[in-house]
Parts: C-alpha cells; structure tokens; sequence
C-alpha cells in the first residue's frame, strides 16, 4: 500500500476514533441523539468485554486496524490502550497506563450510566 495512502487511513483512524470517544463520552447530552449514544455505549461495551474474551479485555477493531496502518508505517511498540497512544501523540503526554485505564473505564460506566437514565427518563416522559 503506498506511503500517501497509510498516512491517509492513519489520520482518518484518528478523526474516527476521536468522534467515537467523543460522542460515547457526550452524546447523552442532546435528546437527539441519546438512543445512538445509548447504542454506541453497548456497542463499545460489546467490544470491549465481549471481544474482549477471545482478543483481550478492552479490545476495539478501531484500535486493531488503526495499530495495522500504524505498524505498516513503521511504528513500534505501540501501548495497549489507544487513549494512552492519542496522549503520547497529541499532546506528548507519558502516563501511567493503568491510571489511563482506569479513567476509561470510570468515564465509560459514568457516560453509560447517565445515558441509561436519560433514554429511560425520555422514553417514559415521550411514551
């Protein structure tokens, strides 16, 4: 594959990546868009801990094919945690990675908590 086009899917990974993060972490925000948040949020989930039992805990495809391009571009020794990568590669952040997991984690369980509530508060307001 040539160099223009790996160095193409690498910043597409990252635009991707980074709006799947956002919306999972604020797409509860706005009524309209609460049940796809709702649904990215289980999606993740289903990933991550379902996935995850044959490819690892946490496991993300997105991760895995962006790593892909990343390795064909030469890269190495890429962290297990993609949000821990974007810290190294956006801001030249070095963090420890369990703390880093650790934060995933708590703002994935607090996101789908406060999506769970308010697609139940609105379908019962709205039914």
């Amino acid at each position: 594959m040539p160099a223009w086009l790996l160095h193409g899917l690498d910043y597409a990974f990252i635009a991707l990546h980074c709006l799947v993060i956002g919306f999972n972490l604020f797409g509860w925000c706005w009524r309209g868009t609460r049940r796809a948040n709702l649904v990215l949020l289980v999606l993740t989930g289903l990933s991550w801990f379902g996935l995850g039992i044959f490819y690892g805990w946490g496991y993300c495809p997105l991760t895995d094919w962006h790593y892909d391009v990343l390795q064909a571009l030469g890269e190495t020794g890429l962290p297990y945690s993609y949000v821990n990568y974007m810290l190294g590669r956006c801001c030249g952040i070095t963090a420890d990675a369990f703390w880093v997991d650790v934060c995933v984690v708590v703002s994935y369980f607090t996101s789908l908590a406060i999506s769970l509530t308010l697609n139940i508060r609105d379908w019962r307001r709205f039914a």
